[in-house]
């Protein structure tokens, strides 16, 4: 089943492509731009999305839900947030189709115009906001700390999946605090529960900064950023928090009482993480065979396939295995036997490759002779042959020594190609060879698009907890002065 799949230094898009829809993750809709999450892609997001779920709530967050459309009025209210989504937004106009005089299937009724058009979110601070007003009238109202699991809608015209499509999955966090202080907190807090999950749960290693004026969130005063390289050298911007300042609380007119009596405006924030972070856990650790999955997000932890040829060696090989997978279950393991009659060991052994699976145990009738089975672990693809005797606890530590495997090899593959450049001529040549540069930046959006204009590179972080970048210099491109080095890529 791999040779069906194109290698990654052939053409890794492609490669890219043909994973997700061999190892049954998600396949192109009939709706241009939109995908379709089958069963087991599905099933890995579940698995993010209940951890991410489980850590918000740790930090107070409460789940509710606010509506798909939001009057048009709403994004006038603030101008640089509207500039930022006007050319991604969908907007209803109507709401009845009617029978073609001409018989030619259903139109738009003309007479159902809608007095104020909507737009289908593409974020939700308009919406929620408004709704705050209603919500906050005193500093005892205060922290609000709201999250929401739901579809947002951007128009993007060149999609592809997971990583840009028309409608996305994702959660978007809300709150209002009191002081600008405590919206900040709120800001470095999320970014860093972000951090935790990827670098953890994902095995993926993320550089934790803040994002330049051109690469901020439209309508934020500052964005905090976690940046994942991806095996091609790109980055791909995994998650996002971001400090508002007051800018939507006085677009929406919401003020509080504080204890003094004095209304003040309310400070807000906004975060969030979506279906991107699937492209990444693909990118990142996948291979020429395959998926490559964290155990901690692998919707099946251990696949087991039984050897045999006839009907009392598979009772037997199978009655094994399912006391092996009781006694794996009841240790929180999640456990597949692989019993189909239709397919050869050699097949279900390229499948499960392919999805991921991180551990394959083989057992035939000699195994149960000799009391032993065998063990594949996916991330190395090495496998050996093992007592049965204790083999539970083998594997559960099995299980979390491949996770911290697939760490170390993506932070050494990021570590190989980061490097510091300080001229120019360098920064072009090594910037398409897939490097993250650190490189000096004088402050200026003016440089930093000049440098994107020339280069495709954008300033992916001022880093706050992985590199030193605080030190004298001069400008990779202008040669003003630098007082800090920044981290530069080509990103998804």
């Amino acid at each position: 089943m791999a040779d069906q799949i194109t290698k990654r230094s052939e053409n890794y898009s492609q490669w890219y492509n043909d994973l997700i829809v061999k190892a049954d993750l998600a396949e192109q809709s009939q709706v241009r731009g939109c995908m379709v999450i089958k069963p087991y892609g599905y099933a890995i997001w579940e698995k993010m999305q209940g951890i991410l779920d489980s850590m918000f709530k740790e930090t107070g967050v409460q789940n509710a839900y606010f509506p798909l459309f939001i009057p048009k009025s709403f994004f006038s209210r603030e101008a640089e947030h509207v500039a930022g989504f006007a050319k991604e937004c969908a907007v209803v106009t109507h709401h009845r189709l009617m029978n073609d005089p001409d018989g030619k299937g259903v139109v738009v009724d003309p007479s159902a115009k809608l007095e104020e058009e909507l737009i289908v979110r593409p974020t939700s601070e308009t919406i929620i906001w408004s709704t705050y007003k209603n919500w906050i009238k005193s500093w005892r109202d205060l922290p609000i700390l709201c999250n929401q699991w739901c579809n947002v809608v951007r128009w993007e015209m060149r999609t592809r999946l997971f990583l840009r499509t028309s409608e996305f999955l994702w959660q978007e966090g809300h709150t209002a605090h009191s002081t600008a202080e405590e919206a900040q907190e709120e800001t470095s807090r999320m970014v860093n529960v972000y951090a935790k999950f990827a670098r953890e749960t994902m095995a993926l290693p993320v550089i934790v900064g803040h994002k330049s004026p051109n690469e901020r969130f439209a309508g934020a005063i500052d964005t905090q950023t976690i940046e994942a390289m991806m095996q091609d050298g790109k980055a791909l911007q995994a998650g996002t928090s971001h400090f508002l300042g007051q800018n939507f609380a006085k677009s929406f007119d919401v003020q509080f009482a504080d204890k003094d009596g004095k209304l003040q405006y309310v400070w807000a924030t906004s975060w969030g993480v979506s279906t991107r972070l699937m492209g990444a856990l693909i990118m990142a650790h996948g291979d020429d065979n395959g998926l490559v999955l964290p155990p901690a997000l692998a919707p099946i932890q251990v696949v087991m396939v039984p050897i045999y040829r006839k009907s009392e060696e598979r009772d037997a090989v199978l009655g094994e295995m399912n006391l092996l997978k009781e006694n794996l279950s009841k240790m929180g393991v999640s456990v597949k036997i692989d019993d189909r009659d239709t397919l050869r060991p050699g097949f279900k052994f390229a499948e499960w490759e392919l999805k991921g699976v991180p551990v394959r145990l083989a057992m035939g009738p000699r195994d149960l002779q000799s009391g032993t089975v065998e063990v594949h672990r996916r991330d190395t693809l090495t496998k050996e042959t093992m007592s049965l005797d204790g083999i539970e606890g083998h594997i559960v530590q099995l299980l979390s020594d491949i996770q911290a495997n697939i760490y170390r090899k993506a932070l050494a593959f990021r570590e190989q190609n980061v490097e510091k450049c300080d001229n120019w001529e360098d920064f072009k040549e090594k910037i398409t060879q897939g490097k993250f540069l650190l490189c000096h930046w004088d402050g200026t959006a003016e440089t930093e698009q000049k440098i994107k204009d020339e280069t495709k590179a954008t300033i992916r972080c001022i880093p706050i907890d992985s590199y030193v970048i605080n030190e004298e210099g001069v400008d990779i491109y202008s040669g003003k002065p630098s007082k800090q080095r920044v981290v530069f890529a080509i990103a998804y």
